[in-house]
Order: structure tokens, then sequence, then C-alpha cells
């Protein structure tokens, strides 16, 4: 034990060649500036990530995905519908507006107005939000509706109700 003791502490640094250093920083460098993927995974569509990097910045270019055609819907499945999408679109603020939105106007509304909904709930959520709110303006193709100048009243809540996600109701079945 004593000869443990007795000899020399050696220094913990480690000094490491300077080429290291120098060609793991332009490792970094050159990852930072090439646009590919240095690691792909595997069964990865190269095609895919090509498309991902030519989108804008700007989202008013970005492809919207289509909706799907339901023609031949009937009025009562069209409204469970929308009462389901006006609920569960994921964005808190955006589903309080529908969804309250809908316990209100929904069962007044025509067939024609209930399509224009369904065509408004197919937008983005954000935009749906800040259309509502009036933080942007609308694109032409709603701007001046009768549906969206609703919403609008709508979410300015003049009244001040407190206002919660609404309950659903569950009909009985007819026998």
């Amino acid at each position: 034990m004593l000869a443990l003791r007795t000899l020399p502490r050696f220094s913990t640094r480690v000094l490491r060649p300077t080429t290291q250093l120098r060609a793991f920083s332009s490792t970094i460098t050159s990852l930072k500036s090439n646009t590919s993927d240095p690691f792909p995974l595997p069964l990865s569509d190269p095609e895919l990530a090509a498309a991902n990097s030519r989108l804008s910045d700007d989202s008013e270019d970005w492809p919207m995905p289509q909706p799907l055609d339901r023609t031949g819907e009937d009025e009562k499945t069209l409204r469970a519908r929308l009462v389901y999408q006006t609920r569960k679109r994921g964005t808190l603020e955006t589903d309080l507006i529908l969804s309250t939105f809908a316990k209100d106007e929904l069962p007044r509304m025509t067939v024609e107005e209930l399509k224009e909904f369904d065509k408004l709930l197919d937008e983005p959520d954000w935009d749906i939000f800040y259309w509502s709110v009036e933080k942007r303006d609308p694109p032409p193709r709603w701007k001046g509706t009768k549906l969206l100048e609703k919403l609008k009243k709508h979410a300015k809540n003049e009244g001040k109700v407190v206002r919660m996600m609404p309950e659903l109701t569950q009909l009985e079945p007819a026998l």
C-alpha cells in the first residue's frame, strides 16, 4: 500500500493532436452547409426529402390537402360530422370558438349554409382563429361572407358569456 502512495501523480489532462480538432470542426461546418441528410433512414424516399427542401417559407404557397369528396351525404350525417369537426380540431382556441358557434348556429343553418361551413372547416385552424378574432384579413374567398361575419360576431362575445365546450347530446336510437 505504501508503494502506491509514493508514486508521483500524473496529470489527468490528455493532450489531443490539433489535426483531430481541425478535422472535427470542418466536419461540423460541412454538415451545416450541406442540404442533404448525412444519416438517411433506411427505406426513406429521396424524392420526399427533395420535395421538403423545395417548400417556400411563405405558408400561402404550400399545397393544401384536398378535402374528401362527400357527395351523397345526407343532412343528418353532415350535421353530426360538422359537430365532431368543430370539437376535434386540435387547437383549443379554435375548438372553443367553433364548437360554441356550432351549438348556437348549426340547428338553424340550411343545407347550403352547412356546406359553406364545411368548406370553412377545411381551412387551417390558426387561419380560422385569426380571421374570427380579426387579427388577420381573410382571403377574398371568405371576405364579406355571411358565415364569417356571424363567426366574427360570435367570437367577439359581446354579452361576455363564459363559454365552455358544449355537451354532446345523445339521442336514443329509434327501435
